[in-house]
């Protein structure tokens, strides 16, 4: 740290998605600040590398900022202000004005034309030098301390935070808190007087162990409707047998919105699924009408409401229904039963695994502690954060990077205010 001046104006603590982009803000609107960020590897912006298998899910194509809050079990409602200041367009337009390229897919996640992270990591790297900001890498934080309630040395008085680490102090004016799912810094952020709401997994895909399952994995139902039972919670959407389990949008937005619920419950309950979004009566209906219309073909055979083949005969199997069967042969029992896999059928979770590296945490910094319209906080003046850290997360699409690029931004524009 020799070379380094130990007076600054501005630490961001985080090399992140948000840290980067805090910094980068903050210097764009006034380069006469001496601004560094801290981070704690070697290399900084790691989940911006794996996100979205190595593209980087940057952000999503929603446009309306109270459509776009639905996406977020935690901080909705808090969310709705800043995303009128900086939202998806804003994103796109950050990017376009660097030379990077957005493009939507399908589900509308956004990535870089070019499908590969190391643009938005370039895009970073390169926008810190030219704005001079020093990125100070293997600097692992071991206590933020106000200067106005410590015992500093007199020539630091004018700043207002020392932050000492494992390479020397520092000294500040200003700090942004952008280290995500971190508990070593909410246990300092809590020593400074922050409530901290105890993180739980969010985004996790289901263990299940369930002959209707078993030897299909990579089978994908497009549009199914999951509940837990005996609770509130429930989403739809693409489901995805995996080795292990379930997986894809509906489970995942399940355990987002169920991460509190579903942690007590130490994931272990059950899930009803109706995977032809069809009510009971309806479907045994449709049935009936099969018996007599296909009679002479074999129900293991004659896959119907265009499921996946490999699913549809394990629910036969699943109804009692032998491959031999035809369908003029199904007595009112094996009918119901069939019409009960198709629209109600049962799981036992046992488990959760993490959905790919993305790594998601709901808990953090109590959002009652923070003013959202520049997201310092309410209990220590001139303390910021943004992304992850405090209490908000998102379903998987690139939701959780527009909350970082949201809330650096906004604290960019305060700090440079």
């Amino acid at each position: 740290m020799s070379n380094f001046k130990t007076d600054l104006d501005i630490i961001v603590i985080g090399g992140g998605a948000a840290g980067f982009f805090a910094a980068i803000n903050i210097a764009k609107n006034n380069n006469n600040l001496n601004i560094a960020i801290l981070e704690r590897g070697k290399t900084g912006l790691q989940k911006v590398k794996i996100s979205g298998g190595g593209r980087c899910n940057v952000t999503h194509a929603e446009f309306i900022p109270s459509e776009l809050i639905g996406n977020y079990p935690r901080g909705k409602k808090e969310l709705l202000g800043p995303f009128h200041t900086f939202m998806t367009g804003d994103t796109i337009a950050w990017f376009e004005e660097r030379g990077i390229e957005l493009k939507i897919e399908d589900d509308g996640r956004m990535f870089p034309v070019s499908n590969s992270s190391q643009t938005i990591i370039d895009c970073f790297l390169n926008e810190a030098k030219k704005y001079d900001v020093e990125v100070l890498y293997n600097h692992s934080v071991k206590s933020i301390k106000d200067c106005h309630t410590e015992l500093v040395e007199i020539s630091q008085k004018e700043n207002h935070f020392k932050i000492e680490t494992n390479q020397g102090n520092l000294f500040c004016k200003k700090v942004v808190i952008a280290t995500g799912s971190n508990p070593k810094i909410w246990n300092l952020l809590s020593d400074l007087g922050h409530t901290i709401i105890p993180p739980v997994p969010s985004l996790f895909t289901f263990d299940i162990k369930d002959e209707r399952i078993k030897d299909i994995p990579g089978v994908v139902e497009k549009h199914v409707e999951v509940k837990v039972l005996g609770s509130n919670l429930e989403s739809d959407g693409p489901l995805l047998i995996t080795h292990v389990g379930m997986s894809a949008p509906s489970i995942l937005k399940l355990s987002a919105f169920g991460a509190v619920e579903l942690a007590k419950l130490n994931y272990n309950f059950e899930i009803s699924i109706n995977f032809i979004r069809q009510h009971f009566e309806d479907c045994l209906n449709n049935l009936k009408f099969l018996k007599l219309d296909s009679a002479k073909k074999t129900v293991y055979n004659s896959t119907q409401f265009e499921l996946p083949k490999r699913l549809w005969k394990k629910l036969v199997l699943a109804s009692e229904i032998e491959e031999t069967y035809r369908w003029a042969e199904l007595n009112k029992i094996q009918l119901e039963a069939l019409a009960n896999q198709l629209t109600n059928a049962v799981f036992q979770v046992t488990g959760k695994s993490i959905f790919k590296e993305e790594f998601v945490t709901a808990g953090g910094v109590d959002l009652r502690e923070i003013n959202f319209k520049t997201f310092e906080s309410k209990r220590i003046p001139n303390l910021y954060f943004a992304g992850e850290v405090i209490n908000v997360d998102a379903v998987t699409g690139g939701f959780n990077f527009q909350n970082a690029w949201t809330s650096a931004y906004i604290v960019s524009q305060s700090i440079s205010n």
